[in-house]
């Protein structure tokens, strides 16, 4: 936590990576690994952060229009920006741990005005706009995970909103990251998989299969139901690596398809792919972290 200014947690993407596009269930939580808040720059050099200077453009731009969906302090944002603002973040860019989302979240808890007791789906669309900017278009998920700091769960419905998630006991096993160490771009990946759905089959594999895994697998991560979760997570592994190999970097097939031969762990995408995190599930964390010694993997939720 930094000192004098509120400091906004980083997020993933759990379960729902590509099926949610087909209106399958999604859960996201905060991870406070990473995070970022605003600041000044101390040396009073007052030099002009760039990315802030065109978001505070595009903000502007739209509320000129009259098509900003809430009040933001837009001449406030501009001012602190040549007094030397800037995002102090450890958030990684381009491995999908919401660093654009966190920035969002930060700005919004600032400048906007009147918002307070806004509700969920409300904040979302405010959101939705702001991190358009990034993104040519946003679901507002991320910034509103960083914003609450709650784990969000998106129904099938289109309904979305916090939970809680299980106290579980703190065992052998559980979920955990593989660090990749590349970067990647969400929207060429998007744009490969949503080509794909224009074929007949993969498009029913995704809406008969793939949506149903995954509703499994957050259904039973979230009543603490590991047993079957591995299970459903070993068929989302399994899936993701025959159908979605595009989305896993190549230096990471071996090992994937390693953890598909065995029982020691399974790895699944966490968001889009294409480098950033993996996730993986164990039954024996100290087995699998000797297993992948060559690689950087981080517990997450022991179980």
């Amino acid at each position: 936590m930094r000192s004098g200014s509120r400091s906004f947690n980083s997020k993933l993407l759990l379960f729902g990576e590509y099926s949610v596009i087909k209106n399958s269930m999604a859960l996201s939580i905060p991870y406070p690994l990473f995070d970022g808040a605003l600041s000044f720059r101390k040396d009073q050099s007052k030099v002009v952060d760039q990315e802030l200077k065109a978001l505070s453009l595009y903000l502007k731009n739209i509320k000129n229009k009259g098509d900003l969906s809430f009040d933001f302090d837009v001449q406030s944002f501009e001012f602190d920006i040549g007094q030397g603002l800037y995002f102090d973040s450890t958030i990684p860019q381009g491995f999908g741990v919401g660093s654009s989302g966190a920035l969002c979240a930060a700005l919004f808890d600032r400048y906007s005005k009147n918002c307070e007791g806004s509700e969920i789906k409300d904040l979302k669309v405010f959101f939705s706009q702001m991190e358009g900017h990034f993104h040519g278009s946003s679901s507002g998920m991320d910034p509103l995970i960083s914003y609450l700091n709650r784990p969000i769960l998106r129904h099938q419905s289109g309904q979305i909103g916090t939970v809680d998630l299980p106290n579980f006991k703190d065992g052998k096993g559980g979920l955990f990251l593989l660090n990749t160490g590349r970067a990647r771009r969400t929207e060429p990946l998007v744009n490969l998989f949503l080509e794909k759905c224009k074929t007949t089959e993969f498009n029913s594999k995704i809406e008969n299969d793939l949506k149903n895994i995954t509703d499994e697998c957050i259904t039973h991560f979230l009543e603490g139901q590991v047993d079957d979760l591995y299970k459903s997570f070993s068929r989302l592994s399994e899936f993701q690596y025959h159908e979605l190999s595009p989305m896993i970097p190549n230096l990471f097939q071996e090992v994937w398809k390693s953890g598909l031969e065995n029982c020691l762990f399974k790895l699944k995408l966490c968001g889009a792919g294409g480098g950033g995190f993996l996730l993986g599930m164990t039954p024996n964390f100290e087995e699998a972290a000797s297993t992948l010694s060559s690689y950087e993997i981080r517990p997450l939720i022991r179980f």
